[in-house]
């Protein structure tokens, strides 16, 4: 019989030491985006009906709207739109086969970053 009180295994996992690789952080960034869209589509569809229902309603949308918090929040939702978009676009080329290689994926994981990064940055500024 094996002696097991000389191995010291781990009771739990701890999740803050487990070094992550880029690509699957995208992929995580992916769900968490595609979750908190989910979650916030009966906010988005409230804010549309109000943008374009009377002008008592739109009055109502500009005073949500303008409010420094309600712009963050949509500036998170625009990037996480965004980050799913392209991280999206990455995945179905990933099932084409195209990309699977160590190198290109991680390549492909920083394109991923920089360009829902970046698309945010512009239009978060235009918006604003």
């Amino acid at each position: 019989m094996a002696n097991t009180a000389s191995k010291t295994r781990p009771k739990h996992l701890q999740l803050t030491a487990i070094r992550l690789p880029l690509p699957g952080i995208v992929s995580i960034l992916h769900r968490i985006s595609g979750a908190g869209l989910f979650l916030c589509l009966p906010l988005l569809l409230w804010l549309f009906d109000a943008s374009l229902g009377s002008p008592d309603t739109f009055e109502s949308f500009s005073a949500v709207v303008g409010h420094p918090l309600a712009k963050l929040l949509l500036l998170g939702l625009m990037w996480a739109y965004l980050h799913h978009f392209c991280a999206g676009v990455r995945f179905l080329l990933l099932d084409m086969h195209k990309g699977l290689e160590l190198a290109t994926a991680r390549k492909s994981s920083v394109a991923v970053l920089v360009v829902s990064l970046t698309l945010t940055v512009i239009l978060g500024v235009k918006l604003w």
